[in-house]
């Protein structure tokens, strides 16, 4: 008895103060910002399966966050790839991207909560023979079921080197399973004028092993002859308290 209420307090002492909030492992980006004067570290390692004989592997991509204020974080994404085909290796040091989220709308009843998200990166479009900044943006909601349940979805934008569109969406349902260990799975793609849509499916863990950090992975799956065949991701994510 005596060591089940001291695990039930421990329990509470370690999850009163508000948890680490996530934009992964799924391409639900949530509606939540980095505290005030937190530095923030999503990082992650994926396999991707191509086609038949393209392999690409993320190595690893980090999400930098910093709180700026209850409403506002800063955010910086880098990423290094490698990308196997059958003639070549190719590794790649993506461009550096900038980017803010800002809280706007807090749920209430069936409104949900709501967030913009936008980022802009430098690229060198062949088509257009020069470097080019090249903007995203998007729209985070997320509804809360139950204490145990909440729907996330994202509706957005985003353009390539050439300045050409394409759309996103993402459904990702969520569970608790215990104060630590959660579950999704999601359904998401991208629709591009003029060219095949990419339908995609996924689900994974996530685990809170205290309140500044957190485990995950994800594997997924693609749905039409444009998506990848399939794919399997490990990520590590930590924050820090820069400023007291």
């Amino acid at each position: 008895m005596k060591k089940a209420l001291l695990t039930l307090l421990f329990a509470n002492l370690l999850f009163s103060q508000e948890a680490i909030q996530l934009d992964r492992p799924d391409q639900t980006e949530t509606v939540f910002v980095v505290p005030r004067n937190y530095l923030q570290l999503e990082s992650g390692f994926m396999y991707e399966k191509t086609n038949e004989t393209d392999k690409h592997f993320h190595l690893p991509t980090i999400l930098w966050k910093f709180g700026l204020n209850d409403k506002v974080e800063l955010r910086i994404i880098t990423e290094f790839s490698k990308t196997i085909t059958n003639s070549e290796n190719t590794y790649q040091l993506q461009p550096v991207s900038l980017g803010f989220k800002t809280a706007l709308i807090e749920e209430k009843g069936i409104i949900p909560k709501i967030s913009f998200i936008g980022k802009a990166e430098i690229r060198k479009s062949e088509i257009l023979q020069r470097k080019t900044v090249i903007p995203a943006f998007r729209f985070t909601f997320q509804n809360n079921i139950n204490d145990k349940t909440s729907l996330g979805y994202n509706l957005g934008i985003f353009w390539n080197e050439d300045l050409q569109e394409t759309y996103l969406y993402t459904f990702a349902l969520g569970k608790t399973i215990t104060p630590q260990l959660n579950y999704f799975i999601e359904m998401y793609g991208f629709i591009s004028p003029n060219l095949p849509a990419d339908h995609r499916i996924n689900g994974g863990f996530t685990y809170l092993v205290n309140k500044d950090f957190m485990l995950d992975t994800s594997a997924g799956i693609g749905l039409s002859e444009k998506s990848a065949k399939y794919f399997i991701s490990l990520g590590i994510s930590y924050r820090i308290k820069l400023i007291p």
